[in-house]
């Protein structure tokens, strides 16, 4: 995987899905091999995502979701700005997707990144350069 990376929080998410062992496995294997690369990057608003929906949808304690996030937090790491807020406003009204699936988009292109994996968005779309994949979809 020699090109930079950008993992969902749908994909960290399914790190704890303990009731789809499957996808489970897929995103600790993605997770491990984009943070042993040195090639993942994530962005702050992923992490708050992250322990908003463990915590409350799965039941992950909140000691858990932490030490997960200091995990998932060794990847590159892109805080969202103003100026991150802005460029994801220009995708959401181009490409008709949500606001927070732009905010994802545009964290991957600031950060140079070539994929962005996730579920949300059309499987092997192109936008702006940067490839989404499901990378649960054989």
């Amino acid at each position: 995987m020699p090109d930079r990376s950008f993992p969902d929080s749908n994909i960290l998410i399914c790190t704890d899905d303990h009731d789809m062992p499957e996808k489970q496995a897929v995103a600790m294997k993605l997770f491990e091999r984009l943070r042993i690369s040195g090639q993942g990057v994530v962005s702050t608003q992923v992490l708050q995502e992250y322990f908003a929906a463990t915590t409350r949808k799965l039941g992950v304690p909140a000691d858990i979701a932490y030490e997960k996030i200091r995990l998932f937090s060794k990847l590159q790491l892109v805080s969202v700005d103003l100026q991150i807020i802005l460029e994801a406003i220009l995708l959401h009204q181009s490409y008709k997707f949500s606001f927070w699936d732009a905010l994802i988009v545009q964290a991957a292109l600031i950060s140079g990144c070539s994929t962005v994996f996730t579920e949300d968005l059309q499987h092997k779309q192109r936008i702006k350069g940067v490839q989404i994949i499901n990378p649960f979809i054989d």
